[in-house]
């Protein structure tokens, strides 16, 4: 009888550990992005290395933007754990925390290759896992693209005075009160808006991402005039946002791969972006778009306006003060080799904001 049960214990462990072996976390996804606008490969490309690093581990099926909730509600969709993840660019949920902003973007400050140093080596990656955490929530950043675009209309702005009066559909929270400096007023609405507000003339113009997601939203058929650079957004980055609890579901292999998956897409979509957006701005000057730029002593004006604005937006909220003051000491410790070796090193270091400024607003 003895030897019996033990056999049937056996077997039954053994059944067990193959149900454990064979059970798989099963993932849904989303993104704020719909299929129309490009934005959206990033996330793929994102969906189809973590499927692959992780085996039979997890399973993530990607649902396209719109599909399962409106953009507008992904955040929450995570959060709830409705779904398990979701694609997103984090200035969308500044109404919630305004440090938000600066994790998706900056005016006239950071770079993708700046966005992608912070991040990896600058202590990026932990804030904001701290802000998205304080949702119950974890992050990975997987996505940098360059300069925005900038402005399309169908008058042509060649100068900061073109702007005032002008109803622009314009994202972030600092670019909007910069947007208010010059006499414009802000617009907000989602991408796959854009086409129909510009084409029935609910808005004097629009910025949305670089060009080749601009030439894919169609922009290029509503608009006659492009002004660069986009100095609103001199980068943006964009990631993954992971509900806590399914995060911790996962065994550390599994996260670890997550993290991995998400180290190299970042990488993949800054050469991937910069490729897609050298094309496309050929593809906008074929279809017709007359593209003026401003001078650099307009764009040092932007910048001083910039500063002043950040430096305002930081001390209203002491999380923003903390995401500003990490960026900002960033850039003052990498202009040391940076500006040595320039010209042939990654991009500018700007005059930014007073970094003391920032630093007294961190509680």
């Amino acid at each position: 009888m003895t030897l019996k049960r033990t056999v049937m214990a056996g077997v039954a462990l053994a059944a067990s550990l193959a149900t454990q072996a064979a059970a798989q976390e099963s993932w849904t996804m989303t993104t704020t992005w719909p299929s129309s606008l490009e934005l959206i490969e990033i996330d793929r490309h994102f969906v189809e290395l973590a499927n692959a690093l992780t085996g039979d581990d997890l399973t993530i099926e990607f649902f396209d933007g719109g599909s399962l909730v409106p953009a507008g509600e992904v955040f929450g969709a995570v959060e709830s754990g409705t779904i398990q993840a979701g694609g997103d660019w984090p200035g969308y949920w500044a109404g919630r925390n305004s440090a938000f902003s600066p994790l998706a973007t900056t005016s006239s400050l950071f770079n993708a290759i700046d966005y992608v140093n912070w991040i990896n080596q600058w202590g990026g990656a932990d804030l904001y896992n701290d802000i998205y955490g304080k949702f119950g929530m974890v992050y990975l950043p997987y996505g940098v693209t360059n300069n925005e675009s900038g402005f399309r209309t169908n008058k042509p702005i060649r100068n900061l005075s073109d702007l005032e009066g002008m109803r622009l559909r314009l994202s972030g929270l600092e670019q909007g009160r910069i947007l208010e400096k010059l006499g414009g007023s802000q617009v907000s609405m989602a991408g796959g808006e854009i086409y129909q507000a510009l084409e029935r003339g609910v808005i004097d113009g629009a910025e949305f991402s670089t060009p080749n997601v601009d030439f894919s939203g169609g922009f290029h058929q509503v608009t006659k005039f492009w002004a660069t650079p986009g100095w609103h957004q001199s980068a943006s980055a964009f990631g993954v946002m992971i509900n806590k609890a399914s995060w911790d579901a996962l065994s550390p292999e599994t996260q670890e791969a997550l993290k991995i998956a998400a180290q190299a897409n970042l990488i993949w979509s800054l050469a991937f972006t910069e490729k897609r957006a050298t094309e496309a701005y050929q593809q906008f000057l074929d279809a017709g778009v007359e593209i003026t730029r401003y001078d650099d002593e307009t764009l040092a004006k932007v910048q001083e306006m910039a500063n002043e604005v950040i430096e305002t937006t930081a001390c209203e909220n002491p999380d923003s003060a903390k995401v500003y003051l990490s960026q900002l000491e960033y850039l003052a410790d990498y202009a040391k080799w940076r500006d040595a070796s320039a010209p042939f090193n990654l991009g500018r270091t700007p005059n930014g904001p007073d970094i003391e400024k920032v630093r007294a607003c961190v509680q």
